[in-house]
């Protein structure tokens, strides 16, 4: 089994992120921590639904393997 490196997003740390999950589903907010399966802490995130309904839903963890696309909203 070979060993995780950790991801490159400690420039992306506290800053607002948008993510685009399987399921087509989609969420944003600020980044406060990742390991090295890129498992993401977000706080203050918010589900974007396809309806455009937005809900909030405070501080999650999203497993890494169901990220498809990650971006920065704020500046780097």
């Amino acid at each position: 089994m070979s060993k995780a490196h950790p991801p490159e997003l400690k420039k992306f740390m506290d800053k607002k992120m948008s993510l685009k999950l399987n399921g087509g589903r989609a969420v944003s907010g600020i980044l406060r921590g990742f390991d090295p399966f890129m498992n993401l802490v977000l706080d203050e995130t918010v589900e974007e639904c396809k309806d455009g309904q937005k809900n909030t839903i405070g501080m999650v963890v999203i497993r890494g393997n169901s990220i498809i696309m990650l971006e920065s909203l704020d500046r780097i």
